[in-house]
């Protein structure tokens, strides 16, 4: 039993320990690189006045928007890479990873083919002033050839994943940093490139993280004499794996627009509050992130060795960790409450706001740390459309919620607890999942 555990004192000792920390810290630090890549950009392009990095920040928007869509590249290739490995067939995992970068490829040139011509479009519709529009279409036109990197990227992290190695993409991010970092240092402010500058270094940075990836994952193809050509039958079923945590991300993100456009319509300073808690809800997500994707690589590999009471017991490890790192970060949160809103504005009326978010967002730690494990859990298992299903189902309540705190005019706070439902219908909807048996489906494929 999977919830029970959260009664239970966490014991001091586990032997899953060692290899959930073994995964989650380096992801970890993956996944804290990776929003340095457009701080960069900001602070470098911030130089060149605020016309240009407004467009920076509306384009970046874009393709955060991208990429988070796009996230099922590496969820499912891990799900899929780890049972193969599982099964104790690392040929088949291999030729799994070389599917998952097919379907990268031709998703990224797709999205090339479609994104140039409608660029005016997107940026006019993220709302760009006539003085930003200019640079933001500069800054999104040149990034769109970055994308079959970026998904490749995607990709070939949900393949080294699925081999239980999280070590090469942390050094990989970490690469690409300080290559885009170094470039956009030389294109802005050395060569006067501006804008445009700014998004050829990262293109570059991008490609050469992507073939690192692509060298990594054909080495593997030699070593265990995997297929490189692409496979109609593994990219179909690569596809339809995609397509299930695709709902699940688009359910994800109608929280997200639709929790930012109430809290605008509330007035500036409910939106300036509502934007820095959703800064630190964010940070204290990839804490919890981090082990929900050493669940993914886990849970794929037991199950894929056909150890289900395996899975099941360091599951329940994992919960525990979950509600451990969640009633840590909410003290934490709670301890530097008083003072965290002076980090970001002097308006009294922004404090007041944030004040009382992030007493909500601090009690939802420990939901969330159990939540994010799970999903990670039942990623891992291959249990898409469960996920897709559940997932609409919790943001069909968020949403009417979320209109009737705005409505009867609960501020901020009314927002957060509409969140916290949202959270809360989560919780039950994977814990019951997880106390059944259906997500157990033992071998090398998910039937």
């Amino acid at each position: 039993m999977v919830l029970p555990a959260l009664r239970r004192r966490v014991p001091e000792r586990s032997p899953y320990d060692r290899e959930i920390l073994r995964l989650a810290v380096p992801a970890l630090g993956a996944l804290l690189a990776e929003p340095l890549f457009l701080l960069a950009d900001s602070a470098i392009v911030g130089r060149l006045g605020t016309a240009p990095l407004g467009g920076l920040g509306v384009a970046g928007q874009a393709l955060a928007t991208l990429v988070y869509v796009c996230v099922f590249l590496a969820y499912g290739t891990t799900a899929a890479v780890a049972r193969q490995v599982g099964a104790g067939d690392l040929r088949a995992a291999v030729r799994q990873g070389v599917d998952g970068l097919w379907l990268a490829l031709v998703i990224g040139a797709g999205l090339i083919a479609v994104g140039r011509p409608l660029t005016p479009w997107i940026i006019d519709l993220f709302g760009a002033s006539a003085t930003v529009t200019p640079y933001a279409e500069t800054y999104l036109e040149i990034s769109l050839f970055g994308v079959p990197a970026m998904l490749v990227i995607l990709a070939g992290t949900g393949v080294l994943r699925g081999l239980q190695d999280t070590r090469t993409p942390l050094w990989v991010t970490a690469g690409a940093f300080a290559l885009n970092l170094v470039l956009n240092v030389v294109f802005v402010l050395h060569l006067g490139w501006g804008v445009a500058g700014s998004a050829w270094g990262t293109v570059i940075a991008q490609n050469a993280g992507a073939a690192v990836y692509v060298a990594v994952v054909l080495r593997g193809a030699r070593r265990h004499h995997a297929l490189i050509r692409p496979d109609l039958a593994g990219l179909r079923a690569a596809a339809t794996a995609g397509a299930h945590l695709l709902v699940r991300t688009l359910a994800l993100r109608v929280v997200l627009i639709v929790g930012t456009a109430l809290a605008a319509r509330m007035g500036d300073a409910q939106i300036a509050a509502y934007q820095v808690g959703f800064l630190v809800w964010t940070l204290l997500a990839m804490g919890h992130d981090a082990v929900a994707i050493a669940g993914q690589a886990i849970t794929g590999r037991y199950l894929g060795a056909g150890d289900a009471a395996g899975a099941r017991r360091v599951t329940r490890r994992m919960v525990q960790w979950g509600v451990a790192g969640g009633v840590l970060f909410a003290l934490l949160l709670l301890a530097v409450r008083p003072w965290l809103p002076g980090l970001f504005t002097e308006d009294p009326a922004v404090r007041s706001a944030l004040l009382g978010t992030l007493l909500v967002v601090a009690a939802l730690q420990p939901v969330a740390g159990v939540v994010f494990v799970l999903d990670g859990v039942l990623i891992g298992a291959g249990d898409m459309r469960y996920l897709a299903v559940t997932t609409l189902l919790g943001t069909g309540v968020f949403v009417p919620a979320a209109l009737l705190a705005h409505g009867v005019g609960g501020g901020l706070v009314g927002l957060w607890l509409a969140i916290g439902l949202w959270m809360v219908v989560r919780l039950v909807t994977l814990g019951r999942r997880a106390r059944g048996s259906a997500w157990l489906v033992t071998g090398a494929v998910r039937a």
